[in-house]
């Protein structure tokens, strides 16, 4: 497949920017980072030719933990570390001959094709954060100056601000309504034919929705709402 994939401007891009990225990015992560050199290109578009090179073994899809899907351009053999704090992913290799393979009798039948090894725990930087936390919380314990309070009132007027970001626009709002009101939407075409946006502005909408938290990530171009999307109609 990698011979008759035909390799076009955006997929070309997309292998660039990927080949950029050392943190093994989401597709959203990517699309920002590719919108700058393509600013007509829509979500959609860098999730489906994703899903396309990674069919063609040109790059690999990671599920780690069934969380949410991330790229990588190395596709020779390798495991990969994942922080539960910062949701950063590594690549590790180790010698994978001392892996314990499956008897016949273990197998539940299955014909084995291969094994997937995923470490996971804190990473050094997470760590060097949370012993600042501790150390700031002790200091705050024995010797209170009120300078915590004043903190605690600035993540407090965060918060706040947060709460209004996440209020929706009008166009937010049609596009949010489409999703809530129908099974199955196949993003640009269904919604444009539900609302008066064009393809354009939908895109705009739903990468806004995205970050909001109101809608999740396309599978097979499909988006659903979710339950904080519901809640804020």
């Amino acid at each position: 497949m990698k011979n008759i994939l035909r390799m076009t401007h955006q997929r070309e891009l997309i292998l660039e920017e990927l080949g950029n990225c050392h943190n093994h990015p989401t597709a959203d992560a990517l699309y920002e980072r590719i919108k700058k050199k393509l600013p007509r290109i829509s979500l959609a578009t860098v999730y489906r030719n994703l899903e396309i090179l990674s069919e063609a073994g040109m790059i690999r899809k990671l599920e780690i933990s069934g969380r949410q899907k991330r790229f990588d351009k190395e596709v020779e053999q390798h495991d990969h570390i994942f922080c539960v704090q910062c949701r950063r992913i590594d690549d590790i290799k180790f010698d994978q001959s001392r892996i314990i393979s499956l008897e016949e009798d273990q197998s539940q039948g299955y014909k084995i094709s291969g094994c997937r090894i995923e470490f996971f725990g804190i990473c050094s930087k997470c760590q060097a954060k949370n012993k600042k936390i501790q150390k700031n919380e002790k200091d705050c314990t024995e010797g209170c100056t009120g300078d915590c309070i004043k903190d605690n009132a600035k993540k407090s007027s965060k918060k706040k601000s947060k709460r209004k970001k996440r209020k929706l626009n009008e166009r937010q709002r049609k596009v949010l309504e489409v999703l809530a009101t129908s099974d199955n939407i196949c993003v640009n075409r269904d919604i444009a034919a539900a609302t008066s946006l064009d393809p354009k502005q939908i895109s705009c909408q739903l990468t806004a929705l995205k970050k909001k938290g109101f809608i999740t990530s396309p599978i097979r171009c499909q988006y659903k709402i979710t339950k904080a999307g519901k809640a804020a109609l």
